[in-house]
């Protein structure tokens, strides 16, 4: 009687220690035939194949061992046995199951598509937002000049919230534009980590009024009456004793205080400042639109009349109307009717790289509409010959659902 324990323990072990193998075999085998076909290994194949690999283990065993050999005892065997098919058959199931869950197509942009940790979520109004929070100091952009101190400061001790359900590379990107446009910077880089913790680089602002004179044009900045809502890009009217000029504003500020800006503030104490196009100026912040009452504007003219608003006094600014902007009917039109807009980048080895539109057939596969292609150079309403390849961008239309699904397959 005390033999049989210890019989059952030295089949336990050399089951282990054969079955290690097969259990291995069995799995991986298993994962592959789920993963690929779609099809489970019967128990039956995987017996046979666990009993001939266990086999050459427990030969190979038995050589090295003269205990096994000489042993005529049959429980330390089958018991054995039963232990390397319980590791086969345990392992292929695992294996199996992995090959069922185990998702079937894997790109780039879902790798890229990472989530924040739920330790960082907030419900904050029934809605759940994620607290971005700026690691160490701001570094800086190689070629750029050092970041102002107060502005590093002020970058690193703000409060950044956005909503939780984004995927880290959405956030990374709202951050840096937000960043961008509130403090005028010239560039910005954020790498974010799962716990909402980032890691900012950024580039003061640059001079940015000569960028916005159009070619043959000239900025010439004029101290008036400027009425409210004025932002960058209003058409205004000027009014001098001598001739009326019409312009496009650059920069405006007006109020007792340089907080209401439109596109900058200008940046002497003269009553008229001139710039040509091309000319760097000093820095000007960013801001949105004018208070209205007493201050100074920017407005890109004429050569010819540039000259003529330098000497002009008192002049009257008069906002001219920009009428209704039909592109904007067409697209609020759209998405009331359940359209809506994608841009979409083809991607290596998809189903439309190498082809034509008209041998995808996208209106009929995928019930879209392509509004533009840019395939070396940008081409609006192309047609059915027209070649796709790696890199190319798109623009489409469709319902969300067809916009969905032709964005998956193209990406």
């Amino acid at each position: 009687m005390t033999a049989l324990p210890f019989d059952i323990l030295l089949g336990i072990y050399l089951g282990v220690l054969t079955g290690i193998i097969p259990a291995l075999v069995s799995g991986v085998l298993g994962f592959l035939f789920k993963y690929v076909t779609d099809v489970s290994i019967p128990g039956l194949g995987v017996v046979v194949l666990a009993l001939a690999i266990a086999g050459i283990n427990g030969g190979l065993l038995a050589l090295n061992d003269p205990t096994i050999r000489s042993s005529e005892n049959a429980v330390p065997i089958l018991t054995a046995i039963i232990v390397v098919l319980m590791l086969a058959l345990y392992a292929h199931a695992q294996g199996d199951k992995l090959g069922a869950a185990a998702p079937k197509r894997l790109s780039i942009k879902s790798i890229r598509d990472r989530t924040l940790n739920t330790d960082v979520i907030e419900l904050v109004g029934g809605r759940n937002q994620v607290r971005l929070t700026v690691l160490g100091d701001v570094s800086d952009i190689e070629g750029y000049p050092p970041l102002p101190a107060d502005l590093r400061r002020e970058i690193g001790d703000g409060e950044w919230t956005f909503p939780a359900d984004l995927p880290i590379a959405e956030l990374e990107t709202r951050f840096a534009d937000r960043l961008q446009s509130e403090f005028d910077l010239a560039d910005v880089t954020v790498d974010l980590d799962e716990a909402a913790r980032a890691r900012v680089a950024a580039a003061p602002p640059m001079g940015s009024t000569s960028r916005r004179v159009p070619e043959g044009k000239r900025a010439v900045s004029l101290a008036a009456l400027v009425p409210s809502g004025i932002a960058r890009g209003e058409s205004v009217r000027i009014v001098t004793p001598e001739t009326t000029v019409t312009g496009t504003v650059i920069a405006a500020r007006s109020g007792p205080t340089t907080t209401s800006t439109a596109g900058g503030t200008p940046t002497t104490d003269d009553d008229t400042l001139a710039a040509d196009g091309g000319e760097e100026p000093v820095p000007l912040p960013a801001a949105a639109t004018t208070t209205g009452g007493a201050g100074r504007i920017t407005v890109a003219v004429n050569r010819s009349e540039a000259t003529t608003l330098l000497s002009a006094t008192d002049p009257q600014i008069v906002v001219r109307s920009r009428g209704t902007r039909r592109e904007f009917e067409l697209v609020s039109l759209l998405r009331r009717s359940g359209v809506r807009f994608k841009k979409v980048t083809v991607a290596s080895g998809g189903p439309l790289d190498g082809h034509t539109i008209g041998e995808v057939g996208v209106r009929d596969s995928y019930n879209i509409l392509i509004l533009a292609a840019k395939h070396e150079k940008w081409q609006v309403a192309p047609r059915g010959d027209q070649p796709l390849s790696a890199g190319d961008q798109l623009y489409v239309i469709g319902t969300n659902e067809s916009l969905s699904r032709f964005a998956e397959a193209a990406t």
